[in-house]
C-alpha cells in the first residue's frame, strides 16, 4: 500500500508503485484494464466444478484423482495434505503484518526496475511487462535467504524480524516436504516406479524450490481493475495458500468463461506450470488463470513455487512419452524459457509454442483428437 508521499528515489517508487490503493476513491486510468469482463465469471458448479484431490486416501485413489485433475484442468484443490492449519495460519498472519507496514519501510526493500526475477517488494514481476498497473502489491523472496532478504525491511532485526523469519522458515519446511510428496504422486501418475523417481537425476533436482508472495488488496471498483492479469505459471508446480476470500479464476473454453476457485478452509491450490507441461510432454497442462479483486474484503495469497535450478535442462521425461509418440517440446533451461516468455508477454502468442518440435501430420491429428 504505497503512498504518494514515499521517496521517488526508492526502488519501489521507481518501479511505479507509488499509489495508495487501499484509500483510493476510484480506479485511475493507470490501473483500469479494458476487457476485464470480456468473458463471464461462473462459480465452481456443474461441469465447472474445480477438482479436489485428497492425499489422505489410499495412494492409488489419490494418484488417479490427481492424474485426472492434471489432465483435464491443470489445477486442483488439495486436502488431506498434512500441512498443519496452525502453520498456514501463522504464515498468513505474518504476510498480512508485512503488507501493513508503513510504505517507506516496504519501499526500502523494493525491486529494482527492469529486473523481473529480482527479490523484494513492489509490483508483481508479471506486471512489469504491461503498460497498465495491477491492483496488487507483492514481495518476492527465496526461502533460503529469508533472513538476509528481510534485513532490508527490518535493518535492526528485533522481535518482529525474528518472528517473521522463524514462521517463514517453518512454512518453507512444510511446503518443501509437501512438494516432494506431490511430485511422487505425479511421477506415479506418469508410470514411474519407486526406483526411477528415487534415483533419477531430473526427479531429484526438481525438488529445489523458492517462495514468493502476492497480495491483491481492496479495490473500490473491481469491475475496472485486476489483481493479476491472465497468465500461466512458468515453473513446475505452484502451491497456493489463500485467505478465505475467493479471487483466483481459471479460463475454461467452449464457451470461454472464468471459473472462480473456491477457498475452503484448510485446502491448498495446486497449479501446474509451463515447464511441468514440457516435463510431461503435454500430458499435464498449465492453465490460464488470473486474480480478481474484491470490493468488500482484502485477499492474501501465498504462492510457493517449485521451479528448476538455472542450470537444469528440462525436457520430456521418457516415462511421459506414450507408446508411438515422440517428444513434442525441445529441451530448455529455466533462463532460456524465461527469455522466451518475456518476449511474448502482452501478446497472444503462447510461449510454449516457441518450444514445440515438428510432428508428422498423422501424429498431430491423433493428438488433436485427444485434446
Amino acid at each position: 500500500m504505497q503512498s504518494s508521499s514515499s521517496s521517488a528515489s526508492t526502488p519501489a517508487a521507481a518501479s511505479g508503485l507509488v499509489f495508495d490503493l487501499g484509500s483510493a476513491a476510484g480506479v485511475p486510468e493507470t490501473h483500469a484494464w479494458p476487457g476485464v469482463n470480456e468473458y463471464p465469471s461462473v462459480e465452481s458448479a456443474g461441469r465447472d466444478v474445480v477438482p479436489v484431490v485428497d492425499m489422505g486416501v489410499a495412494c492409488p485413489d489419490a494418484t488417479r484423482a490427481l492424474a485426472r485433475a492434471a489432465d483435464e484442468w491443470g489445477v486442483f484443490l488439495l486436502v488431506g495434505h498434512g500441512v498443519p492449519r496452525e502453520v498456514a495460519a501463522r504464515a498468513e498472519e505474518q504476510v498480512a503484518r508485512l503488507f501493513v507496514l508503513p510504505a517507506p519501510d516496504k519501499a526500502c526493500a523494493g525491486r529494482r526496475p527492469g529486473e523481473p526475477t529480482a527479490t523484494g517488494y513492489g509490483r508483481p514481476p508479471l506486471a512489469l511487462r504491461f503498460s497498465k498497473l495491477m491492483w496488487s502489491e507483492g514481495y518476492t523472496f527465496r526461502a533460503a535467504t529469508v533472513r538476509e532478504e528481510f534485513r532490508r525491511v527490518w535493518p535492526d532485526g528485533g522481535d518482529d524480524y525474528l518472528r517473521f523469519c522463524d514462521v517463514m522458515e517453518e512454512y518453507d519446511r512444510e511446503m518443501r516436504a509437501l512438494g516432494g510428496r506431490l511430485l511422487d504422486l505425479f511421477f506415479m501418475a506418469l508410470g514411474l516406479t519407486d526406483v526411477q523417481f528415487a534415483t533419477g537425476e531430473t526427479e531429484r533436482r526438481i525438488r529445489e524450490t523458492w517462495t514468493a508472495t502476492m497480495h491483491p488488496i481492496l479495490c473500490p471498483e473491481p469491475e475496472r481493475a485486476i489483481g493479476l492479469t491472465a497468465h500461466t505459471d512458468s515453473g513446475f508446480i505452484t502451491l497456493i495458500m489463500q485467505s478465505p476470500v475467493p479471487g483466483l479464476q481459471l479460463l475454461r473454453r467452449g464457451p470461454d468463461r472464468w471459473v472462480t476457485v473456491p477457498a475452503p478452509p484448510g485446502a491448498l491450490i495446486v497449479m501446474l506450470g509451463d515447464l511441468f507441461q514440457v516435463l510431461t510432454n503435454g500430458r499435464f497442462r498449465s492453465p490460464i488463470h488470473r486474480a480478481v479483486v474484491s470490493r468488500e474484503r482484502e485477499r492474501i495469497s501465498v504462492p510457493y513455487f517449485l521451479c528448476p535450478p538455472e542450470d537444469m535442462t528440462v525436457a520430456p521425461l521418457a516415462s511421459a512419452l506414450l507408446p508411438g509418440r515422440k517428444a513434442v517440446f525441445r529441451a530448455v533451461t529455466w533462463p532460456e524459457y524465461m527469455e522466451v516468455k518475456h518476449k511474448v508477454f502482452g501478446t497472444d502468442a503462447p510461449a510454449l509454442e516457441m518450444l514445440q518440435l515438428q510432428v508428422d501430420e498423422e501424429e498431430q491429428g491423433e493428438r488433436a483428437a485427444t485434446t
